[in-house]
């Protein structure tokens, strides 16, 4: 990518928070995420609570939201970081507890696979909590790896997910 490039793109990023009122976690960041430079926030889908990939955990709190930027794909990525960080996010161990998780899940129609960056997010087609969510959105888009989202619905089932109200 070039940088200085001003062409705005259509990202969606996966939220979640476990700690610390998860809903409330994910509220700050979508304020912080309306304030990026360059970038545009067009929408959010519900909250779902899912049980933790891992036992012993809270039940997670997931939403998707859609940005329109400008930013560089690792650029976006640095400041998702530092939205976690200022909301207390600590990377004690891998898919541990946190207050707040950001996925970039899918930048535009780009195939990205840099060390710290991967889309579309690995995984993504076995998370009902990504998936239901990102269908809310962006129904019947295909994936820049040419998946297409109502198939990867079909073989994801709706099962530990409670979508909340309001």
């Amino acid at each position: 990518m070039i940088s200085g490039q001003s062409s705005m793109e259509r990202v969606y990023i996966g939220m979640g928070s476990n700690l610390a009122a998860p809903a409330e976690q994910l509220r700050g960041a979508l304020k912080a995420m309306a304030q990026l430079p360059d970038s545009s926030l067009s929408g959010v889908s519900s909250f779902y609570v899912s049980d933790s990939l891992l036992p012993g955990q809270p039940r997670y709190t997931n939403a998707v939201a859609a940005l329109d930027t400008a930013l560089a794909p690792l650029a976006l990525l640095d400041a998702l970081q530092d939205i976690e960080n200022g909301q207390g996010r600590e990377r004690l161990e891998r898919w541990g507890p946190r207050t707040l998780d950001l996925d970039i899940l899918l930048f535009g129609d780009q195939l990205i696979d840099e060390p710290r960056l991967k889309t579309p997010h690995y995984h993504m087609q076995a998370r009902a909590f990504v998936l239901y969510p990102l269908a809310e959105l962006a129904p019947g888009i295909t994936l820049a790896d040419g998946r297409k989202l109502n198939e990867l619905l079909a073989d994801c089932p709706f099962e530990g997910l409670e979508r909340l109200s309001g």
